[in-house]
């Protein structure tokens, strides 16, 4: 049902997906450009038309009572900032115990213009040894979709160099709002 109410609202708003509908059981899928609350729309539609139950990482200040509750049902971890722990290690540990995992992370970390992208999600792929799913959201083209799967190599800043390459051309919602460059 999710499934066809997110066709549906693709259809209505004129929205398409790339041909590639396909992810490993155990991935970090990269979602850009992140400027807009519209974002979370496009993205959850086009994991209910994937056929994908991605979890993904929230700042904890959000999960309210009821809300909390809800963002927890569709997949959402709280972050705990204001804390010191190690989030790559948590979320290593949770690639660790499960068979089947994606997670699904807005690199630029909020949807304000930032200078450059937060690592962390290379360095989760790396020590989890799973693959990154680049996933554009082309408000320009309306289309959503992988455009590569690549594993970390031992060469961070080339691996950086193209996905930032991969992400330089894609336009935001909001185009003032992105900025590409991770270095």
């Amino acid at each position: 049902m999710k499934k066809l109410i997110s066709q549906f609202l693709f259809w209505v708003m004129g929205w398409r997906t790339s041909k590639e509908l396909s992810f490993p059981d155990k991935c970090i899928v990269i979602a850009a450009p992140h400027t807009s609350n519209w974002d979370f729309l496009i993205g959850r539609c086009y994991a209910y038309i994937s056929n994908i139950t991605p979890k993904y990482l929230i700042k904890s200040e959000l999960f309210l009572p009821i809300i909390g509750i809800l963002l927890k049902i569709n997949g959402g971890i709280p972050v705990y900032r204001k804390e010191s722990f190690n989030v790559v290690d948590q979320v290593v540990k949770m690639f660790d115990k499960k068979d089947k995992f994606i997670l699904g992370v807005a690199p630029e970390g909020t949807r304000k213009r930032v200078e450059k992208w937060k690592t962390g999600f290379y360095y989760m792929a790396k020590n989890a040894n799973v693959p990154l799913v680049l996933v554009a959201m082309d408000y320009g083209k309306k289309e959503i979709g992988i455009v590569k799967i690549m594993n970390p190599s031992e060469e961070k800043k080339k691996d950086l160099q193209i996905i930032e390459e991969i992400f330089s051309n894609v336009i935001a919602r909001n185009p003032e709002n992105y900025n590409s460059k991770i270095f």
